[in-house]
C-alpha cells in the first residue's frame, strides 16, 4: 500500500508543513549534536569539536534546503512567497495599485454581467421538453418585400400541415389575444395581454400544470364552452395562490370563463406579459377557423427522432404549395420555412446581445492593455531592482513569476470589485431593459462565478506576461554597469509602451465609432417624422366586450359620449377617436380589390393596413387633407360604406388616376365581399418608425360594428402637460362603465420612445462602453507619457540647459505622446469601417461609413489624447535644469 503512504506524506506537507519544517531541523541539530559530542569523546575541545562537525556533517543551510526541495507542494510554498513579494511591492506603489485594480474591476464586471445575459438568454436551453427538437413552423412568400420571410400561419394552413404530413410528432398553434379580466365579486377590472393555444401545446411542450389540468380536445372548438388557463403570475397576484379558484369562474370581456388549470412558474412563454390563455379556437370565428388568407398564428413543430428539420419541412412546403395553388388569388404563400424555437424566442435581441458583448470584450481588452502598459512603465522605474535580484541568483523564471503574480493580485481584487459591480449592473439591466426576453431568468450562478474566475486569470496573463517577459530580458543585467548620470530609459521599453498604447487607441476607435452609429441610428428613429402632431398628445386605449355593446347603436353611443364627456374637460383643446395612434404598431391589414381595375384570377390580391377613425381625427392628429374629404358625422351606422386612404395607397394602386370617387371591395369576416366609395386622400403616416410606410385604408369608427371599431384610442389634445389629465380622461370612461378598464395611457412621445426602447438602451449601452474604454485610454496615455517623462527628467534638463526652449520641449513631449494616438487612429479607422458594415443590419437611415460620425469620434478622441498628454507635458516644462541634472 504505497500509495497511501505516499498519499499520507503528501497531506502532512500540505496541512502540517510548518511541524514537519521544526521536525526536520531537530532531526538535523540532533545529528550535529551526536557528531559533536563524538568528537569530544575523541579528545577535541568544544569549539574545535564543533567545527570539525560542521566540516564532516556540510552546510546545515543548504542541507536543509536539499531536504525540503525533495517534498512535495513546494510549488504552492513558492506561489505563497510569491504573493507576499508582490503584496508588499504593490503597497509601495499604492496609486498605481489602486487605479490598475479600478480599471480591471471595470472590465471585468461589466463583461461578468453581459455574459450573465447573454448566458440566461441566448445559451440556456428553453424550459421545455427536449427542447432542441422544437421548430418554429412559418409561412413564406416568395415575393414578398417586407419583413425577414417568416410570415405568420393561416389557421386553415396549420389544420391542414397538422393532418396531412408526418415529418413531425405534432404540431401546436398559438395566437396573441387581450381580454378585459373581472372577477364575479366585483373585483378591479384589467386590461390583460393573452394567448390563444390549441389544446395540445402544453402537451407538446412537455407543460405540467401546477394546479388543475391543460385544455382538451373538446374545449378547442369553436363555440365551445368557455375556460382558461392562468399563468403563476396573475394566479399569484391576482387570487392570492389560491388552488381554489380551480373549477371557479372569472369573466373575460364579460363573458364567463372557468378555470381549468394554473400554469407553472417556469412558463413564461412567450413573455411574462403573458396573463392568461384560452383555447385557440375560442379566439376565432368560423370562417377565420378554416381560412387560409388570414395570417395570424404560430405553429410549434416537435421533430420525430431520426427526421431532420429539412426534410420535416419539405414535407409541409409541398403541401402548402398546393394550398397556394387552391387559393391564387387570395395571399396564400408559397411554401414553408422554419427557425428553432430559441432562435425564434431571441430573434430580436440576438444582434444586439451579440454587438454588445463585442463591445464589451473590446473594453476588457482595452482595460489588460491599459494594465499592461502601466506594468511597462512602472518596470522601467524598477529595472536596476530586478537586475540586481538576478544577479543575486534569481532565474529568469523565477522573475516572470513574481511579476504575473502582481498581476493575477491585481486581476484577482478587480474581480472581486468586479463581481459586485456585475450583481448591481445586472439586476439593473434585467429590470430595465424592458424589451429583454428570458429576463427572469437572468441571475449569477456557479457558473457566472467560474467565468469570473476564468475571466481573473486571462486577464492576469494578457495584463501581465508581456510585460514581465519584457522587465527580465538579457538586456536586463547590463543595467547594472549603467553610469548613475545614464539618460533615458530602454529604447525597446518605449516601443513597447507605445505599440501596446497604439493598439489600445486603436480598439478605442472601433468601439467609439461602433457606439457612434447606433446612436445616430437611434436618434435617426427618434426624430422620425410620424406624419401627425406628437407634442402635448394623450392616448388611452380602452376595448367595449362585444357581448354587451353587440349593437351598432350601442358602441357609437358609447363611443360619442366619451368624446363629448372629454372634449368639455379643462384643458383639453381636441378630442377624437381611432382604432391604433401613429406609431402604435401594425395590428392588421386586410386584401381588397379595385372593381374598376379587376386583378386576374390568378393575380394575387393586394392589401392596406386598416384603421377606423372619427371625423375629427385627421384635424385633431393635423394630418393633411391632399384631396377630396374626411368623413363626416352622415357617415355614421349603416350608412358607412365610405373611407379615406392614405397617399401612399393612392399612390401605389391609383398612380395614375384619380382615387376619389373609386371603390374597393374588402372581404372582412362576412360571407361576401363589401364595396366602399373612397372620399379623400390623407398624408401617410408611420406605424412603426423602423419600418417603410404601408399603405392605409381609414373606416369611419361611428358604423360602430361590434367586431370592427369596438377597440379604440381616444387621442387627447391638451394645452399643457397632457400626463396631467390622463385620470380625469379615466374617470370619464368609468362614468360611462365602471367595469371597464382603459391600458396603454401614453403620451405620443412615450408611445415613440416606446417602439424606440430596444434601439435606445443598446445604443446607450454601447456607448457607455465606449467612452469608459476612451476613459481607459485617456488613463493609460496619461499614465504612460507621466512614466516617459519621469525617465527623461535628466536628458530634459540638459535639453533646457543646452538653451532648448520650453516650447520646444513642449512639442517634443507632446508628439512623443500623440504619435502612438495617430498610429492608433489609423489602424481603428480600418477596423471602424469594417465594424460598421457588420452592423449594418442593425442601423436606421445611417450609413455604416457616416462622415459625421467619423468626424466626431476623431474629434472626441484627439481633444481627450491631447487632454492626456497636456499635464505630462506641462509638468516637463516646469522641471528646473540644475534640479534635473543632479537626480540619480
Amino acid at each position: 500500500m504505497r500509495w497511501i503512504q505516499r498519499l499520507r506524506m503528501a497531506m502532512l506537507m500540505l496541512f502540517r508543513r510548518n511541524s514537519e519544517t521544526a521536525r526536520l531541523d531537530q532531526e538535523m541539530q540532533f545529528h550535529l549534536d551526536q557528531q559533536i559530542s563524538e568528537n569530544i569523546a575523541g579528545g577535541m575541545a568544544p569549539a574545535e569539536a564543533r567545527s570539525a562537525a560542521l566540516r564532516t556533517f556540510g552546510n546545515p543551510t543548504l542541507l536543509h534546503d536539499q531536504a525540503r526541495s525533495t517534498w512535495s507542494w513546494n510549488w504552492l510554498e513558492k506561489f505563497a512567497r510569491d504573493i507576499r513579494y508582490g503584496a508588499r511591492t504593490l503597497r509601495r506603489s499604492p496609486g498605481f495599485a489602486i487605479v490598475a485594480v479600478l480599471v480591471m474591476a471595470l472590465g471585468i464586471g461589466a463583461t461578468t454581467s453581459l455574459f450573465t445575459i447573454v448566458r440566461a438568454v441566448l445559451l440556456k436551453p428553453l424550459p421545455f421538453h427536449d427542447p432542441n427538437n422544437l421548430v418554429m413552423v412559418y409561412e413564406h412568400f416568395h415575393n414578398f418585400e417586407l419583413g425577414d420571410g417568416f410570415n405568420v400561419v393561416a389557421p386553415g394552413d396549420f389544420h391542414d400541415w397538422r393532418a396531412h404530413t408526418n415529418g413531425y410528432q405534432d404540431m401546436a398553434a398559438w395566437r396573441d389575444y387581450g381580454f378585459n379580466l373581472a372577477g364575479e365579486h366585483a373585483e378591479l377590472p384589467e386590461v390583460v395581454q393573452a394567448a390563444g393555444g390549441s389544446w395540445n401545446l402544453f402537451p407538446l411542450l412537455g407543460i405540467q400544470m401546477a394546479h388543475g389540468r391543460s385544455f382538451t380536445p373538446e374545449e378547442d372548438q369553436v363555440g365551445a364552452n368557455h375556460v382558461v388557463l392562468l399563468t403563476w403570475n396573475i394566479f399569484q397576484r391576482r387570487f392570492a395562490g389560491d388552488a381554489s379558484i380551480i373549477g371557479k369562474q372569472v369573466r373575460l370581456d364579460s363573458n364567463p370563463y372557468t378555470v381549468t388549470g394554473v400554469l407553472p412558474a417556469s412558463f413564461t412563454y412567450p413573455d411574462a406579459r403573458t396573463q392568461v390563455w384560452v383555447p385557440y379556437a375560442q379566439t376565432l370565428n368560423a370562417r377565420q377557423y378554416d381560412a387560409h388568407d388570414n395570417h395570424q398564428s404560430h405553429v410549434i413543430a416537435r421533430l420525430k427522432p431520426g427526421v431532420t428539420a429539412a426534410s420535416a419541412l419539405e414535407q409541409v412546403s409541398a403541401l402548402q404549395y398546393q394550398l397556394h395553388l387552391a387559393n391564387a388569388s387570395k395571399p396564400v404563400a408559397e411554401s414553408a420555412v422554419s427557425r428553432p424555437m430559441i432562435d425564434d424566442v431571441v430573434l430580436d435581441i440576438k444582434t444586439p446581445l451579440t454587438v454588445l458583448f463585442c463591445a464589451v470584450g473590446c473594453m476588457l481588452l482595452i482595460a489588460c492593455l491599459n494594465v499592461s502598459n502601466l506594468f511597462v512603465a512602472r518596470s522601467a522605474a524598477r529595472r536596476k531592482e530586478i537586475a540586481v535580484r538576478g544577479a543575486l541568483g534569481g532565474t529568469r523564471l523565477a522573475l516572470i513569476r513574481e511579476q504575473m503574480t502582481e498581476s493575477l493580485l491585481i486581476c484577482a481584487a478587480g474581480g472581486v470589485l468586479g463581481l459586485a459591480i456585475s450583481a448591481l449592473t445586472t439586476r439593473w439591466l434585467a429590470t430595465h431593459w424592458t424589451t429583454l426576453p428570458r429576463a427572469e431568468i437572468v441571475r449569477m450562478d456557479t457558473t457566472v462565478l467560474a467565468f469570473s474566475m476564468g475571466l481573473v486569470v486571462l486577464t492576469a496573463l494578457l495584463a501581465g506576461l508581456l510585460p514581465a517577459i519584457s522587465a527580465t530580458g538579457k538586456m536586463t543585467f547590463g543595467l547594472l554597469q549603467e553610469s548613475s548620470r545614464s539618460v533615458g530609459g530602454s529604447t525597446s521599453r518605449a516601443t513597447m509602451r507605445k505599440t501596446l498604447l497604439a493598439v489600445e487607441i486603436a480598439l478605442t476607435v472601433i468601439l467609439l465609432f461602433s457606439a457612434g452609429l447606433l446612436f445616430k441610428s437611434f436618434m435617426h428613429l427618434r426624430t422620425t417624422d410620424l406624419g401627425c402632431v406628437t407634442d402635448r398628445v394623450l392616448t388611452i386605449k380602452y376595448g367595449l366586450p362585444e357581448n354587451q355593446y353587440n349593437t351598432r347603436e350601442k358602441v357609437v353611443a358609447f363611443h360619442e359620449s366619451l368624446l363629448e364627456k372629454v372634449r368639455r374637460l379643462p384643458g383639453v383643446t381636441s378630442a377624437a377617436l381611432v382604432s391604433t395612434p401613429p406609431g402604435g404598431g401594425y395590428e392588421g391589414d386586410d386584401v381588397f380589390t379595385i372593381p374598376e381595375h379587376p386583378p386576374a384570377a390568378s393575380v394575387l390580391q393586394d392589401d392596406a393596413i386598416y384603421r377606423s377613425a372619427d371625423p375629427e381625427y385627421f384635424k385633431v392628429m393635423q394630418i393633411p387633407l391632399i384631396s377630396g374629404r374626411v368623413f363626416t358625422d352622415q357617415e355614421r351606422l349603416t350608412r358607412d360604406h365610405y373611407l379615406v386612404v392614405s397617399k401612399k395607397f393612392a399612390d401605389q394602386y391609383f398612380s395614375r388616376d384619380n382615387p376619389i370617387g373609386r371603390h374597393i371591395r374588402v372581404s372582412w369576416d362576412t360571407p361576401e365581399p363589401e364595396n366602399y366609395e373612397i372620399i379623400g386622400v390623407v398624408g401617410d403616416t408611420v406605424y412603426d418608425v423602423a419600418e417603410p410606410i404601408k399603405p392605409t385604408m381609414y373606416f369611419p369608427v361611428l358604423s360602430g360594428l361590434p367586431n370592427q371599431v369596438s377597440s379604440s384610442t381616444i387621442m387627447v389634445r391638451t394645452a399643457g402637460d397632457p400626463l396631467l389629465l390622463s385620470v380625469p380622461v379615466q374617470k370619464q370612461v368609468a362614468a360611462l362603465d365602471p367595469s371597464l378598464p382603459v391600458y396603454d395611457v401614453l403620451t405620443m412621445q412615450q408611445i415613440l420612445g416606446k417602439t424606440t426602447a430596444s434601439q435606445s438602451f443598446s445604443a446607450t449601452l454601447t456607448l457607455a462602453f465606449a467612452l469608459l474604454s476612451l476613459l481607459l485610454a485617456a488613463i493609460g496615455l496619461y499614465g504612460v507619457l507621466s512614466y516617459l517623462i519621469a525617465q527623461r527628467i535628466t536628458e530634459i534638463g540638459i535639453r533646457i540647459a543646452l538653451g532648448a526652449q520650453r516650447s520646444q520641449v513642449l512639442r517634443l513631449v507632446l508628439f512623443d505622446g500623440l504619435r502612438p494616438v495617430f498610429l492608433g487612429l489609423l489602424i481603428g479607422l480600418a477596423g471602424g469601417a469594417v465594424a460598421g458594415t457588420l452592423i449594418r443590419s442593425i442601423l436606421f437611415g445611417t450609413s455604416p461609413y457616416d462622415p459625421v460620425v467619423f468626424a466626431a469620434m476623431i474629434g472626441s478622441l484627439l481633444l481627450t489624447a491631447v487632454a492626456a498628454c497636456a499635464i505630462p507635458a506641462i509638468r516637463a516644462l516646469k522641471i528646473d535644469p540644475m534640479q534635473a541634472l543632479r537626480t540619480e
